[in-house]
């Protein structure tokens, strides 16, 4: 018996203030930038021609402004509604929220017992490096990797099971690190797990209880206007 699997298309949000000013965006909600509006719609031009069959988005507006407009440029607006769902937010950062990344690293840094940021990132997985933001955040709202992880799972459990062997092709726009992450999990010989670029495409087929990946982290499809 053959199954028609499901195949998802994962975008990150295009940039926003926050990203360009290099502060900490996790909840917090931030405009696109021009530049940011920019890629998304050449990422959009690039998928054209992919026909979506449902969107899915995080319920951040970053997300769901990226969504709209690569439907505009799909030329699929009129025909989709776009679904949020809270559990593909960003990770928490708590107090750290807004915070200069380099900053908010470093305090991460000397919580765990590294001279720099450069030599915690060289020394540390990210789950370790997530628990220890919880730790380090005075008010300890920050998400370890565990709450994250599970929220995001329960997210990706619901599509799954909702798509599964439909043969449908799927639009989920989220963010950075939730996406690496996804990723990361579905793929177990995944191995440029490098930070993706706003607007980035990675698709991933899942097939017979496996999931292939198609495409990491790619910003070659990008397409000017004519």
């Amino acid at each position: 018996m053959t199954t028609k699997g499901v195949t998802i298309y994962f975008v990150r949000h295009g940039e926003t203030y926050l990203n360009h000013y290099g502060r900490m965006q996790g909840w917090s909600n931030a405009p696109l930038t021009d530049n940011g509006i920019e890629d998304v719609r050449r990422c959009g031009r690039g998928l054209s021609d992919v026909k979506f069959d449902a969107v899915y988005t995080s319920d951040l507006t970053r997300t769901q402004d990226t969504a709209s407009i690569i439907l505009e440029e799909n030329k699929q607006t009129d025909k989709m509604d776009m679904v949020q769902m809270p559990e593909f937010r960003e990770v928490f950062f708590g107090s750290y929220e807004g915070m200069p990344g380099s900053e908010a690293w470093g305090k991460v840094a000397e919580h765990m017992g590294y001279d720099t940021s450069r030599d915690m990132f060289l020394n540390t997985e990210i789950p370790d490096r997530m628990n220890a933001f919880r730790e380090a955040d005075p008010y300890h709202d920050a998400e370890n990797f565990m709450m994250f992880w599970d929220r995001v799972e329960k997210g990706l459990i619901k599509l799954i099971d909702k798509h599964r062997d439909t043969g449908e092709t799927l639009l989920l726009v989220a963010h950075g690190g939730t996406i690496r992450y996804i990723l990361q999990n579905l793929i177990p010989d995944l191995t440029d797990t490098k930070a993706l670029l706003n607007a980035s495409v990675s698709v991933a087929a899942y097939h017979g209880g496996k999931y292939h990946l198609d495409r990491y982290n790619d910003v070659s499809h990008f397409r000017d206007e004519e």
